[in-house]
């Protein structure tokens, strides 16, 4: 697949522009999957890798930065078009070809899970989101460095050209930093932390105020910005 890169919108105002996504698949631990996280041993993430490189080719989207967990995965996408988010991820999770990849049973279905998507700046706003979706496994405590998971886009990256999913990955609307590695692995803070998980959770847009209120009325996601808690009652 040759790598769409699309320059022009760097810097530039088109038409109902698509903006930069951050996906979050989660899967559901109940009885419908025997309380078994989805990936069990590193066959499954490998399946998982296998039919993503498929998906991305049936279906081409930019992806900008990934991190599969064992129950979770996180992707940054740069969808073209309205609906290229829709059709890849519904291709990438309901595929036959995700079973006949996949060799653990009693696990459950990739469409039993459900995902979250938010929209991102792409300024310093964006940055902070792919350390978060980076450090996933660094920050669950199960590598001790960020790159050391394999199931993520910082390691395929560190493999080189040569590696099937980096020469899949998509350029950046903003530059890549020198010393990326480094700030991956440095801890966020805690309000960085906050303000992340809090779009994660209500698919509010991540960025400076002024741009998020633009964003969420132009997306008609107004309902994620306002303030949790009871509405007052009017006064009589």
């Amino acid at each position: 697949m040759t790598p769409v890169h699309r320059v022009d919108r760097i810097g530039a105002c088109s038409v109902n522009p698509v903006p930069l996504l951050v996906v979050t698949f989660i899967m559901p631990l109940n009885g419908a999957v025997a309380r078994l996280p989805l990936f069990q041993k590193d066959d499954n993430y490998d399946a998982f890798e296998r039919v993503l490189i498929e998906a991305l080719d049936k279906h081409p989207i930019g992806l900008l930065a990934f991190t599969v967990m064992p129950n979770h995965w996180h992707f940054v996408l740069w969808p073209e078009h309205d609906d290229d988010m829709i059709e890849f991820l519904r291709w990438l999770t309901h595929t036959q070809r995700w079973h006949a990849h996949y060799h653990s049973a009693g696990t459950g279905h990739l469409g039993q899970g459900r995902y979250r998507a938010f929209p991102v700046q792409e300024n310093d706003h964006l940055y902070t989101v792919l350390r978060y979706v980076k450090r996933n496994a660094l920050r669950a405590g199960l590598v001790k460095r960020a790159e050391n998971w394999r199931w993520s886009s910082l390691a395929h990256r560190c493999a080189g050209d040569l590696d099937p999913i980096h020469t899949r990955l998509h350029r950046w609307p903003v530059p890549f930093p020198r010393d990326w590695d480094e700030r991956v692995n440095r801890a966020e803070t805690e309000a960085e932390l906050e303000a992340v998980r809090r779009s994660v959770e209500r698919s509010q847009p991540f960025g400076s105020e002024t741009w998020q209120k633009r964003t969420a009325k132009t997306l008609n996601l107004v309902y994620t910005i306002r303030k949790l808690g009871r509405r007052k009652k009017p006064a009589k």
